[in-house]
């Protein structure tokens, strides 16, 4: 391992810091010092701490403990203010932007602007600014729309903002995770000019080819832990995912191992592909299986999961679903046809948070609530019974089934949504991040009815970003990198080195 220290004063020291969250180490000992001028990489599993330390630095966060320095002074970020007052400018995966607005009004977001006689001057502005952005190459005219601009168009305007606002270091964080392979060599000659002027960029990615072309240097977060420093002198593949990877080793061959041959295949997937985000997947589910699939944000799991349940239409290949053809043209298609879906984001898409816990469990039951055919109304006392069954069920804690679901724990929230399933009983449930953002022992209870579904003869397909969920939860796993399945596993050869060695893993293209 190659250790290296600045040959110049540093611009930004961060020392020892930590950061927990609803008693949760999100970071328990994390360093990071970037000098004027350099491109520092910062690399890490999923969970490892990338985006808290961003956070911290943007001033979203407070640490714990801990110091940060700039310019060789100690100081405190309280507020996305101060970040960019001390010098900083954060481009984020989400892209601040307002459709509507001009490229130039989009530039000036949050900038101090040049007025007179009271006026916001746009004409002196746009002259001020034009060199800059022709530098980092914005070709649309700065009185343009960017409605319809392309997500790198829109990448250049905030560099382009950072610059206006002569940031000294600009933190980048997964950049090409929406750019194709030209405009991703674009933007690289850029952060090389960059950083050939003397600004500094922290490079947030997973995709470990962009570090090593890159970076001056790179720093490497496990488990919230600051384990590793490389120079490029010392920056190979193989010792950044052993640095990402660490010595954990953990297998679920405390069960026995599932045997595929004793089950029907209920999901067949064909070289499956919808450009860019998946690209000719197949693979086959059983019953009575728990197959997770697991990878690096944006390798394409979600929007798998969104083509076998009908969200989206796929370029080309094809499923299967009982021996049967299986296309689904929409969600409730995919639901007619028995299968389940507990999504990511389970306040925005999975609940009605000022609705009852009784009126979401009911929601994908609403045939078995009805009075009766003739007349299509709710059954007050069959929703009221269905919903204190699953709640018995699945332990879920609620003073009343007229509770508010909003009302609930992260953990209970997310055990209704699995719970209104179990009536239904599905041919395959699929869960998106089933665990995110529950407690310990939440998190314990839902696979232990994860579990227990499987048992009973259901096809379960996990999508987790967390490397540690799925060995001992899983039978197989599947991990995809940039659209592709790059690695199945099973029974005891899963294990969390396995999957994020998987995940980084070097591809053809």
């Amino acid at each position: 391992m190659a250790m290296g220290a600045p040959v110049v004063p540093p611009f930004l020291v961060v020392r020892n810091i930590s950061k927990a969250f609803g008693g949760a180490k999100a970071l328990r000992n994390a360093s990071l010092d970037i000098v004027a001028g350099e491109v520092h990489g910062l690399v890490g599993a999923n969970g490892a701490g990338k985006s808290t330390m961003i956070r911290i630095l943007a001033g979203l966060n407070h640490p714990d403990q801990g110091s940060i320095e700039i310019d060789g002074h100690t100081v405190g970020i309280e507020t996305a203010h101060r970040a960019t007052a001390f010098g900083m400018s954060f481009i984020h995966q989400e892209l601040a932007f307002v459709p509507g607005m001009t490229v130039l009004q989009n530039i000036m977001l949050g900038v101090p602007k040049r007025s007179r006689f009271g006026l916001t001057d746009w004409a002196a502005i746009a002259r001020d600014v034009e060199p800059i952005a022709r530098r980092v190459g914005i070709t649309a005219s700065l009185n343009a729309n960017v409605k319809g601009l392309s997500t790198a168009e829109n990448w250049l305007i905030n560099i382009c903002r950072a610059l206006v606002r002569k940031s000294r270091l600009i933190v980048m964080d997964e950049p090409t995770a929406s750019l194709s392979a030209a405009e991703s060599e674009k933007l690289f000659a850029i952060i090389k000019d960059l950083s050939a002027s003397g600004v500094a960029v922290l490079y947030v990615s997973h995709r470990l080819d962009e570090i090593l072309k890159l970076c001056d240097r790179v720093s490497v977060l496990r488990d919230g832990n600051s384990v590793a420093e490389f120079t490029r002198a010392g920056l190979t593949r193989k010792a950044l995912v052993e640095a990402i990877v660490g010595s954990v080793h953990v297998g679920n061959d405390s069960r026995p191992e599932y045997a595929p041959q004793t089950h029907e295949i209920v999901l067949r997937v064909q070289n499956l592909t919808r450009l860019p985000k998946v690209r000719g997947v197949s693979f086959e589910l059983r019953h009575g299986e728990v197959l997770g699939i697991g990878g690096l944000v944006g390798a394409g799991r979600s929007e798998l999961v969104r083509l076998i349940y009908g969200a989206d239409r796929a370029d080309s290949g094809g499923m299967t679903l009982k021996g049967k053809p299986y296309a689904p043209k929409s969600p409730q298609a995919a639901v007619a046809a028995g299968l389940g879906l507990v999504p990511e984001e389970r306040r925005t898409e999975g609940l009605f948070l000022t609705k009852s816990v009784a009126f979401n469990l009911g929601l994908v039951n609403l045939d078995k609530l009805v009075l009766g055919r003739r007349v299509p109304l709710l059954s007050r006392k069959s929703q009221s019974s269905l919903a204190r069954e699953t709640m018995k069920l699945l332990s879920i804690k609620t003073a009343s089934v007229d509770s508010p679901v909003g009302r609930l724990s992260g953990g209970n929230q997310q055990k209704v949504v699995i719970g209104r399933w179990l009536q239904r009983a599905p041919h395959i449930l699929i869960l998106d991040e089933p665990t995110r953002g529950v407690d310990i022992g939440a998190r314990a209870e839902i696979h232990r009815q994860i579990r227990e579904l499987a048992a009973a003869g259901m096809a379960v397909l996990v999508i987790s970003s967390e490397p540690d969920e799925l060995p001992d939860l899983c039978d197989r796993v599947l991990v995809m990198a940039e659209g592709l399945i790059v690695r199945e596993m099973s029974g005891a050869s899963i294990s969390r080195s396995a999957i994020v060695e998987a995940s980084y893993g070097e591809r053809s293209h």
